[in-house]
């Protein structure tokens, strides 16, 4: 029963994924995630439902499309896959419990962010904005206790904290680092920006905060760094571009958080 339960939590994550990958392409082109059916990207052909098959349709066309035999990105495989995985390992840690559906609903939102961010440079509002709202609206039904019922505040609380913690430390961030590079330093944007910090990150940010609670925002905050400047060195040596999408790293460093934040919190006395 048990390999059972793990294959369709497998499966019932890459059909969310699926979902996700549809509103990765939509989303920034500000189309309807519902309508119209799914399309081929490239000739704009119906995909047939045996063809719409998380992972198996791909692997059986081969990774193209059955109308204009053009290949389909493999991001579509990817994310389904990455979805699929994401959710067996929050039902393998959690089980089928409140906790599995809370983070799995927070990483799919992180997958979006992530994957809109790189091809875009944007993180939609309808991500980041409505995140907070479900974040806060699914840390309130955590405080509920059944039978009785009986409220607890602190989870709500924690995650309004989390929301203003979140966005606001890398907000000021952003703009301290504005006041003295741009203007006491003088120096010119780079590649026409005003800002060294993005208002989707600051929103990406305020929503993991919603989440995690302000804590975990602050361990997300401090991490991210190190992830970013690896890439960011990377790309600024192979490309000569100093920009990077810096949601990615927001939304790896949240994932570490959700299993290791408390260990990380020990060392700054945070408990």
């Amino acid at each position: 029963m048990s390999l059972i339960a793990n294959i369709f939590v497998f499966f019932f994550g890459s059909i969310v994924g699926s979902f996700l990958n549809v509103c990765i392409y939509r989303i920034p082109r500000n189309e309807s995630v519902v309508w119209p059916r799914s399309h081929c990207p490239l000739c704009n052909a119906n995909i047939r439902g045996y063809d719409n098959i998380p992972f198996i349709s791909y692997l059986v066309l081969l990774g193209r499309c059955r109308s204009c035999k053009k290949p389909i990105s493999p991001r579509y495989f990817t994310i389904e896959f990455l979805t699929a995985l994401s959710a067996l390992w929050l039902y393998r840690s959690f089980g089928l419990s409140f906790d599995f559906f809370f983070y799995f609903v927070f990483l799919s939102g992180l997958i979006i962010a992530t994957f809109v961010d790189i091809s875009h440079r944007i993180i939609p509002d309808e991500v980041s904005i409505g995140g907070i709202g479900v974040g806060l609206l699914l840390s309130l039904a955590r405080g509920l206790h059944f039978p009785g019922p009986s409220f607890n505040a602190r989870p709500f609380i924690d995650s309004f904290l989390g929301t203003i913690v979140g966005g606001g430390i890398i907000y000021l961030t952003g703009f301290i680092f504005d006041m003295v590079y741009f203007k006491l330093l003088k120096k010119p944007p780079v590649q026409g920006e005003t800002t060294s910090m993005g208002g989707g990150d600051v929103k990406l940010l305020a929503m993991i905060g919603a989440f995690l609670g302000w804590k975990k925002a602050l361990v997300v905050f401090f991490i991210s760094p190190f992830f970013g400047v690896v890439i960011g060195l990377i790309n600024l040596i192979v490309k000569k571009d100093h920009v990077i999408p810096y949601g990615p790293f927001l939304s790896l460093a949240a994932v570490l958080s959700i299993f290791w934040a408390d260990k990380i919190l020990v060392l700054f006395f945070l408990r």
